[in-house]
């Protein structure tokens, strides 16, 4: 297939876009590549790829592999419909992979138009693209954070998710209802990925274990919050792209327009069992061999103490994850001490 991957230089994004390549599949990335943490990360991520940071840097000028043949890179903001449209019209994509957001809860608090801007203005543009341009399946990356301060686990994607508490959380539940409509209104098969913290080697600086593992090395104190009570459905990025490809190649069932049922499907891509922050935080100080000074906080505002996701409809798909924090880990702290030398 010809596969538009956006969000390329982004943790999921790249390993995405590595792993179709290798299954070839025909890629284009496109990437803002934003500074919402460090940019040298994203264009060591691109080089991985083929892409020098030369290519990269430029707006709008296709850029092709020196590693993949059947790979290339574009960088583009979703905002620019224009370009965006004309990207669609000359390229012939089959499947759409969107992973570009604003991402991150607490900056949601900070700068809330970026995130409308991205998650929002840039989303619609992506779907007005899929519907002009004859895409077959698009997926689009949704959150665990719609699930909010929900207290039925595990959480299931037929829950109500009607009270996001973050800005972020509501910008992903308006791409589901956004992508309804434009599934029953114009018959575009569309799949939302409510992702369940992703972690793993070439992952987001911003996340708690690649936070954690730095200060720890460092000898500085670690932030935890909620006194540290507090679980989380660590997900290994491995597991996760395992679960977009099975999505991947099995797009929502096309029905009669006159069906009232429209080619639509969330799914929760997740470890399916909570693990607490305690433990994760033992996993990293056995993989660094140090002990974490703990600064024990209260919770933060946006914030939930446990995240757990029901698998189940997933699963009849045939996924599985099959990797837990112990054997996870050890793979991000191998990567994290070779990156930094």
């Amino acid at each position: 297939m010809k596969i538009l991957v956006t969000g390329a230089a982004g943790f999921i994004g790249f390993h995405l876009c590595e792993k179709l390549l290798q299954e070839n599949h025909e890629v284009v990335g496109l990437d803002n590549i934003n500074d919402y943490y460090e940019v040298s990360l994203k264009y060591d991520r691109l080089k991985e790829l083929g892409i020098l940071q030369t290519d990269a840097q430029l707006f709008d000028k296709l850029a092709t592999s020196s590693r993949y043949k059947n790979f290339s890179f574009l960088r583009m903001n979703l905002e620019d419909r224009e370009n965006l449209s004309e990207l669609f019209e000359s390229q012939g994509f089959d499947v759409v992979c969107n992973l570009a957001a604003q991402a991150g809860v607490r900056y949601s608090l900070e700068n809330p138009y970026t995130y409308v801007d991205s998650n929002v203005v840039g989303f619609l543009n992506v779907l007005e693209c899929c519907r002009h341009n004859n895409i077959k399946h698009l997926l689009y990356a949704s959150s665990s954070s719609v699930y909010g301060e929900n207290e039925k686990t595990p959480f299931s994607v037929f829950d109500n998710v009607d009270y996001p508490i973050s800005l972020y959380a509501a910008t992903k539940k308006s791409n589901e209802l956004m992508a309804y409509t434009y599934s029953h209104l114009f018959n575009i098969p569309t799949t939302g990925l409510r992702f369940f913290t992703v972690y793993g080697p070439w992952g987001r600086p911003d996340m708690a274990l690649f936070l954690f593992t730095r200060a720890i090395d460092k000898g500085e104190p670690i932030k935890v919050f909620n006194q540290g009570n507090m679980s989380r459905d660590f997900t290994y990025i491995d597991d996760i792209i395992n679960g977009i490809k099975i999505v991947l190649n099995n797009p929502p069932e096309l029905k009669d327009k006159e069906d009232k049922h429209a080619p639509y499907r969330l799914s929760n891509i997740g470890n399916g069992s909570p693990e607490s922050l305690m433990d994760f935080i033992n996993a990293i100080e056995k993989g660094l061999g140090k002990k974490a000074k703990k600064e024990l906080l209260p919770m933060q505002p946006g914030d939930v103490p446990q995240t757990w996701a029901d698998i189940s409809e997933l699963e009849k798909l045939g996924y599985k994850s099959s990797i837990k924090i112990k054997d996870g880990i050890p793979k991000f702290i191998e990567w994290y001490k070779s990156y930094y030398n």
